[in-house]
């Protein structure tokens, strides 16, 4: 189904829900850019504000501008007077905030950061917003949050979702390869999300939507099918892989929730994120990351299906597990973002021994249908490769670097990012982290 079409599909489901897209309409073809005055007016603006960068002024947004002025359209702008990656953090979003000039609408010229930051400002001025995305790297371009980084803690934000998404496929095609790469590892990261939204409907009560669910399958499928085209630059390819990064905006806002498009491997990478804030380690694009965290996922959900659960092991394991030791450790793996999470920590109380006794009987109870639902849902670690391969991907964590003993303490420390129950929390649950670490990475934990 074509993307406006589902659009124009908004309202009540079977799940209880009235869906919401919160987008007005997706312009994803050749020559798009083109349109963008026609969208302008319809909207009944006569100046707009423009938000970009260096890259992105250069490859779409001195069009942009010249097609709205030919038009008649004022057009003020900001942009960020760098070429190279802008970090999300209160800095950046200051900056266009203080360079705002007023409008009747707001375009974004770029892909993430420009878009989050897009996003929150016209969440603040109240703003219609359009999103001229330039690479298909990440998949919120319609979501209605925004990914920042806030006191050095990677965090949500509610913003706005962009009413227009426009999408040249002359632009989009010209982005950098591994910004290309980054929108498919950001649909793999797909298969993950939906396994776990299944797990943690069963165990912790969640809201789920089979609807939203096959609708992000089937974009997954899309990608994944025509990925050996991408280093061709196929248009096809290029389209089905933008179309999925909307679609998977779109599946959040009708959720009302991140469960569809994002799981464990997307904590790898915001824990790799902070590292790099406080430590200085190396970090690559966000897709990048969730690609190769997948692949560390799904050997994960390997491991898994060869554990029998003991529920006097996890009893013991947790009422023994040292609270403050483990922060501690964290604070020293992740950095002053970790403070945080172990604030954060304190109003979840996962680690409440009563609460986990019931999380844990639940885990026995339906310890089959979870094992099912894994199978179901999650390729091999050998398949998740192969898709990585075909697209020169890097396939896994020690492809970017990570040695063994950082992507054991990364698993460790993912379950603390958020109040959301993925596959760490499982291993946490029934009291196996160390043994999983040791398995799979060689990594004895102190």
């Amino acid at each position: 189904m074509e993307l406006n079409e589902i659009i124009a599909n908004d309202g009540p489901c079977e799940c209880g829900k009235i869906h919401d897209s919160l987008l007005k309409k997706t312009v994803i073809c050749e020559g798009a850019l083109n349109k963008i005055p026609e969208l302008v007016n319809e909207e009944g603006a006569k100046s707009v504000f423009m938000l970009a960068d260096g890259n992105t002024y250069a490859c779409a947004g001195a069009k942009t501008e010249e097609l709205l002025k030919n038009a008649g359209i004022i057009v003020k702008k900001y942009v960020y007077p760098t070429k190279e990656v802008i970090e999300p953090d209160e800095k950046a979003v200051g900056s266009a905030v203080m360079h705002y000039a007023d409008c009747d609408m707001i375009v974004g010229v770029g892909s993430g950061v420009i878009n989050d930051i897009g996003k929150i400002l016209a969440a603040l001025t109240k703003k219609t917003y359009m999103i001229v995305g330039t690479a298909p790297s990440m998949d919120g371009y319609a979501s209605a949050t925004s990914s920042m980084a806030r006191d050095g803690l990677k965090v949500s934000l509610p913003s706005k979702c962009p009413d227009i998404v426009v999408g040249d496929l002359d632009v989009l095609c010209n982005a950098p390869m591994d910004m290309i790469r980054a929108g498919v590892g950001d649909m793999l990261a797909k298969y993950v999300s939906i396994c776990e939204w299944r797990i943690a409907t069963i165990l912790c009560g969640e809201y789920y939507c089979e609807k939203v669910a096959n609708m992000v399958r089937t974009a997954l499928s899309d990608v994944v099918a025509l990925a050996p085209k991408l280093m061709k630059r196929d248009k096809d390819a290029v389209k089905a892989v933008m179309n999925g990064m909307v679609l998977s905006g779109i599946a959040a806002n009708y959720a009302g929730i991140s469960r569809p498009v994002s799981g464990l491997e997307h904590y790898f990478s915001h824990v790799w994120d902070m590292r790099g804030l406080d430590k200085g380690t190396e970090v690559f694009l966000h897709g990048i990351q969730c690609g190769s965290a997948t692949a560390e996922v799904a050997r994960l959900y390997e491991y898994l299906k060869t554990v029998t659960p003991d529920k006097q092991k996890a009893l013991a394991f947790a009422r023994s597990f040292d609270v403050e030791k483990h922060n501690k450790a964290m604070l020293e793996f992740v950095g002053a973002g970790s403070i945080a999470m172990a604030e954060q920590e304190k109003k979840e109380g996962k680690y409440d021994v009563k609460m986990h006794a019931v999380r844990l009987e639940k885990i026995i109870d339906n310890w089959d249908k979870i094992l099912k639902i894994m199978d179901e849902e999650t390729p091999s670690y050998a398949k998740i490769v192969e898709i990585l391969e075909q697209i020169g991907a890097p396939i896994n964590a020690s492809a970017l670097r990570k040695d063994n003993e950082e992507i054991a303490k990364t698993l460790i420390f993912s379950k603390d990012i958020r109040d959301k129950y993925v596959a760490s929390r499982i291993l946490w649950d029934l009291g196996i982290t160390d043994e999983a670490i040791q398995a799979l990475y060689g990594y004895k934990a102190e």
